[in-house]
């Protein structure tokens, strides 16, 4: 019988700006058998909004001996539902395709660790990792949540959660100048979003259970055993099955803000290559139907676009709240900008 939420819960909440302290203190409750002077911590990078942790004990590099902490980044949870991340991980982990969850606490996770190197530009398209990319993502499209859940696509209600929370104004005078000069106002992004919508909702990409935060560092490959991992399933739910993948293909442009070169979105020919392992896993066929690899790769491409505008909003809500050394604005500069350099194209598409 799994672990409830109460059984795993430790009743203390990790200072971000005395992350060591709090980490050990959890581990005395989760690890009492650990003497913490043979610990050692080490702060990972996970993502631009949380804080990783890693805990290594003495010199065991066995799941057994290393340990991962992620420490939620600040007013996260005013976007982010943790009940149904942790349902989701314990669901996927059952499947072996999530780490176990050792303990949750106030501001976050404790959490199995992978070994392994999270993906790069070059790595992301190096012909042995990716083909594992796409069938791990495949299998997980697979996963039927039950019938609890709602078979609904994400991606709006998400995007209208980040609409209703972007400020009006920014609390910061600069901060608010920088938005308008750029963005107009909050009512003409909400404008945006409806002709989105409008154009996007025709999609008959089906509706699958998708990691939906598919960047590099969220991918990790064990070059041992020759296996893909994800992590970080914040915002794993229902969505289209076409936009996943069109996810994880703009994260291909860069892992900063400084590197982002769309020039590395993969182009038809490794797309083609791409979707047919998905879809001989996805499809349990073989040599999938050339019609249904050409559709969903249409779909991919149309989809690009909401992924741009949903992280593009996503960075003007952290711009506001977030206390990370970032600067989401030109993330959102960045993200939408190539929304509206693609949109046209696709809404004539789609009309």
């Amino acid at each position: 019988m799994s672990a409830t939420k109460s059984d795993l819960f430790v009743p203390i909440k990790i200072d971000e700006n005395d992350l060591y302290t709090g980490v050990l203190k959890l581990l005395g409750h989760i690890r009492p058998n650990w003497i913490q002077e043979n610990v050692k911590l080490k702060t990972l990078t996970d993502g631009i909004t949380n804080k990783l942790v890693s805990c290594q004990y003495g010199d065991t590099f066995d799941n057994k001996g290393i340990l991962l902490v992620r420490i939620y980044g600040n007013k996260t949870d005013l976007f982010i539902d943790r009940t149904a991340e942790i349902r989701n991980i314990k669901r996927l982990n059952v499947l072996g395709m999530a780490p176990q969850i050792y303990a949750i606490f106030e501001n976050g996770l404790a959490y199995q660790y992978y070994p392994g190197k999270t993906l790069d530009t070059s790595s992301v398209i190096h012909e042995t990792i990716w083909p594992l990319v796409a069938t791990q993502m495949a299998k997980m499209h697979r996963v039927e949540l039950g019938k609890d859940v709602p078979k609904e696509p994400f991606v709006w209600s998400k995007i209208e959660q980040f609409l209703d929370l972007l400020p009006d104004p920014y609390s910061s005078e600069e901060k608010q100048t920088r938005f308008q000069n750029k963005f107009n106002s909050k009512n003409s992004l909400k404008k945006e979003y409806d002709l989105l919508k409008s154009h996007l909702t025709k999609s008959k990409s089906p509706i699958v259970f998708a990691h939906n935060d598919l960047l590099l560092g969220n991918v990790i490959y064990n070059e041992d055993e020759r296996t893909i991992s994800f992590i970080d399933y914040e915002y794993a739910a229902y969505c289209y099955q076409a936009f996943d993948i069109a996810n994880h293909f703009n994260e291909f442009a860069g892992l900063s803000i400084d590197d982002v070169d769309y020039r590395r979105y993969p182009d038809e020919d490794f797309q083609m290559q791409w979707l047919k392992v998905y879809l001989a896993t996805y499809t349990n066929t073989a040599h999938p139907c050339e019609n249904h690899l050409r559709q969903l790769y249409t779909e991919v491409n149309q989809t690009t676009i909401l992924s741009h505008f949903l992280w593009g909003i996503w960075a003007l809500v952290q711009y506001e709240h977030s206390n990370i050394d970032f600067d989401f604005g030109r993330y959102a500069e960045i993200r939408l900008d190539r929304y509206f350099e693609l949109k046209d194209n696709i809404f004539k598409q789609l009309s």
